[in-house]
């Protein structure tokens, strides 16, 4: 009998979940147990990532998917519409899910950790798997003990879906924790031009940049009296997140409950 974890992905036609296939595919603790992707037709996973075949042919619909399958996880890289119905698809699987896909709300992510405490299984929703975005969002709660007077710009390509993105929201609840609700700017302050001044949180801004060309970059920026403080994050390739999923996908399975943010995979 195979000790490997088995492992299912979903969105493997897309850019995200070709990463993924291919980084399970290469790790000899990790088997490919099934790939879903609605258009990609019923192609074999190998395919989709320019390696041989694998004998695992894509499937369109998940539940059939995780019904022949039986993975122990599955990988989701889709889209905010897509992550709470599939994710509470595996969960009555009893198949750990493990998400990369933003836009749940505290209410969701709390009803998915009833369920998956429920089956007596692990689940995880990370708005970030790069490593040294957790640290850029540890060192800027730090500041923000020092430097309560933040703002947030983050920079994505112009097709993503959701604004602000996950990590920068991740990024300010981190910071809210550490520093007291303050209102920053001229009380008196207007916008002539609607938006101008960003999405508000918890008293400071968050900035959304959307442009053809750019990957995925986050810049916090503090200001105090004659000096101020940027810590800045850039992503260039989406390979760069596979370390942080291969540890999500080998670490989920002794956890129990749904766990909110990569981080507390690092600790």
């Amino acid at each position: 009998m195979s000790d490997k974890i088995t492992v299912a992905v979903a969105g493997a036609s897309g850019r995200m979940g070709r990463e993924v296939v291919k980084m399970v595919l290469e790790d000899p603790e990790l088997q490919l147990a099934a790939a879903i992707a609605t258009s990609a037709g019923p192609v074999d996973a190998g395919t989709l990532v320019g390696k041989p075949d694998t004998g695992v042919i894509v499937f369109s619909d998940l539940a059939e998917a995780l019904s022949s399958s039986r993975p122990d996880v599955l990988v989701d890289f889709t889209t905010p519409q897509s992550a709470m119905p599939n994710t509470e698809t595996a969960i009555s699987f009893g198949v750990r899910p493990i998400v990369g896909t933003t836009g749940f709300t505290p209410e969701q992510i709390a009803e998915l950790d009833k369920q998956c405490r429920d089956k007596g299984i692990g689940g995880l929703i990370a708005p970030n798997f790069s490593i040294g975005a957790i640290l850029m969002m540890k060192f800027s709660a730090m500041a923000a003990k020092y430097f309560p007077h933040v703002e947030i710009i983050e920079y994505h390509g112009d097709q993503k879906l959701d604004a602000p993105s996950g990590t920068s929201i991740k990024t300010a609840e981190w910071i809210s924790e550490a520093r007291q609700e303050l209102r920053q700017g001229n009380p008196k302050e207007e916008e002539i031009l609607e938006g101008a001044r960003g999405g508000y949180y918890n008293g400071f801004r968050i900035h959304s940049v959307r442009l053809p060309g750019v990957f995925a970059q986050q810049e916090v920026v503090f200001g105090a009296f004659g000096q101020t403080l940027k810590i800045r994050h850039d992503s260039y390739d989406r390979a760069g997140y596979m370390p942080g999923v291969n540890t999500a996908i080998k670490r989920i399975m002794s956890v129990t409950g749904m766990v909110y943010g990569f981080e507390h995979f690092l600790e």
